[in-house]
């Protein structure tokens, strides 16, 4: 396996094809649940904002939404690593 592919953990075009299909469901997902991908822009511009404003007292603010987005991300993290040792990678 080359350092491009060790990189992107398999093929460019099959990692390409992975991440289209991803986007995919999660697009759905989040289009059931009301959200758009402005949605998603504007609340990103808004905490960046929040935390301006804030200063250091942002951080308890920070930390909840740390917590949020890991309740998702190390749980799909794991399934993923457990997945690709299933497939002996």
């Amino acid at each position: 396996m080359n350092g491009l592919q060790r990189f992107m953990g398999g093929s460019p075009a099959q990692v390409l094809l992975r991440l289209i299909v991803i986007s995919l469901i999660v697009g759905i997902v989040l289009s059931a649940l009301g959200i758009s991908p402005y949605d998603i822009v504007h609340n990103a511009q808004q905490m960046v904002r929040r935390v301006w404003n804030m200063g250091f007292g942002a951080i308890e603010w920070i930390w909840q939404y740390f917590l949020l987005g890991a309740v998702i991300v190390i749980p799909v993290w794991i399934v993923i690593r457990l997945l690709n040792l299933g497939k002996g990678g």
